[in-house]
């Protein structure tokens, strides 16, 4: 349902699809960083825990908008260079981030719950927990949100590998179907 039929003739993504894409982009990198920074530093923890959450929620947001906007839109079929194999890593590392875009801030939302710490936006407002108080679980959540932090930063370094990969050697139009509009 995602991808166009064979006929489909486009070579870009829709300019929501690309929009969403890069904001994202900038996101994930800033939560990747600030994900690190809350571990190593006792000071900046407090300020990049508050960020890494209001960030966190944002991403969930965008994330939902993203897959209903490619469930509608589809994306453009690759060029026939690409080899079947190379197609089936695509579709699935794709699926895999659109999964840990979506995972990441539900297991830190739930992680957070356990704990027993709120989730404080703006203005005072409180998210409600989703998980109950329970330090076990909390440490189960807390190793789960690290270890998929770091699986999504591998992901995300293969998918930057192979975008520029297409866009500096093999220029085959799949790195400009998420690039500005051709003229």
């Amino acid at each position: 349902m995602s991808r166009r039929r064979s006929s489909d003739h486009r070579t870009q993504f829709n300019l929501l699809a690309r929009l969403l894409h890069w904001l994202m982009a900038a996101g994930v990198l800033a939560m990747l960083f600030m994900g690190v920074g809350m571990m190593s530093s006792l000071t900046l923890r407090p300020t990049l825990l508050n960020l890494h959450q209001s960030l966190g929620l944002g991403l969930l947001v965008l994330v939902v908008i993203r897959l209903v906007n490619r469930m509608i839109s589809g994306a453009p079929p690759l060029p026939p260079s690409v080899p079947k194999v190379q197609r089936l890593i695509a579709g699935l590392s794709h699926w895999l981030l659109y999964g840990l875009l979506f995972a990441m801030p539900i297991i830190g939302w739930a992680m957070r719950s356990a704990g027993g710490w709120p989730i404080r936006l703006a203005d005072g407002v409180i998210l409600p927990p989703i998980a109950p108080v329970n330090p076990t679980l909390y440490g189960v959540l807390r190793d789960a949100h690290g270890l998929l932090g770091w699986a999504l930063f591998a992901l995300v370094v293969a998918h930057l590998s192979a975008a520029l990969m297409h866009a500096w050697v093999l220029r085959d139009g799949v790195f400009s179907a998420m690039t500005v509009r051709k003229a």
